[in-house]
């Protein structure tokens, strides 16, 4: 990683206060260096700079960190090339997370990151979480559901509810998101959640802009 880009990442996740210490830059980087090399043979990501990948993906990730609870298992539904579950783990090592896509590469770049950096209490599946085999193995088991590869929200909290604890909660990570939008989705009948919280950022040192919902299982 280019000093510029490393200041980028450091300054960037301090506005999420977050401190990374140089354990967790130096596996920033690690993770930045592979995921370039393998995105040269298969398609993990769009994005191709160092600098694209650092604020669109890892520090988008990383503004997920102030809506999770201390020491929570964690479901990334659609984590493609781990976002936002990895870099998550990476600074907090001690959240139970699980990974999950239907895409056998990126389930298989998934691992080898896990080992490149000896992450512990981390799975990876390969799978839908519609599969009835996987229902039934992570059913209730989860404090937090993460996913940023949901379009449509009510699909992604019809899908979660079994995966999720009494009182656990969904964060859907989104781009903007039109108030009328929110406003649907609270009124259709379904599975039973609270919207606890809306928040709209801009990521740091760019101009994408980012909705983080919060739900609340009832």
């Amino acid at each position: 990683m280019k000093t510029s880009n490393k200041d980028l990442l450091i300054e960037g996740a301090k506005t999420f206060g977050i401190h990374l210490d140089e354990k967790a830059v130096e596996s920033f980087n690690l993770y930045l260096q592979a995921l370039l090399k393998w995105n040269q043979k298969i398609n993990l990501t769009a994005i191709r700079s160092e600098k694209g990948i650092v604020l669109k993906h890892f520090l988008d990730s990383l503004s997920a960190h102030l809506y999770l609870p201390k020491h929570s298992s964690i479901l990334d539904i659609g984590s493609g090339a781990g976002f936002p579950g990895i870099p998550l783990k990476i600074i907090r090592p001690t959240s139970e997370m699980t990974l999950i896509d239907s895409v056998r590469k990126k389930v298989d770049f998934q691992r080898h990151i896990i080992r490149m950096l000896g992450l512990k209490g981390m799975e990876t599946i390969h799978g839908r979480v519609q599969d009835k085999e996987i229902c039934q193995s992570l059913g209730g088991r989860f404090d937090v559901i993460l996913s940023r590869a949901f379009s449509d929200l009510q699909t992604l909290l019809v899908l979660s509810f079994p995966f999720l604890k009494e009182g656990g909660r969904v964060i859907a990570m989104k781009g903007e998101v039109e108030s009328n939008e929110i406003r649907l989705l609270t009124e259709t009948k379904g599975p039973r959640y609270r919207l606890r919280e809306t928040a709209h950022l801009t990521l740091p040192f760019s101009a994408f802009k980012r909705t983080i919902l919060l739900f609340e299982k009832e």
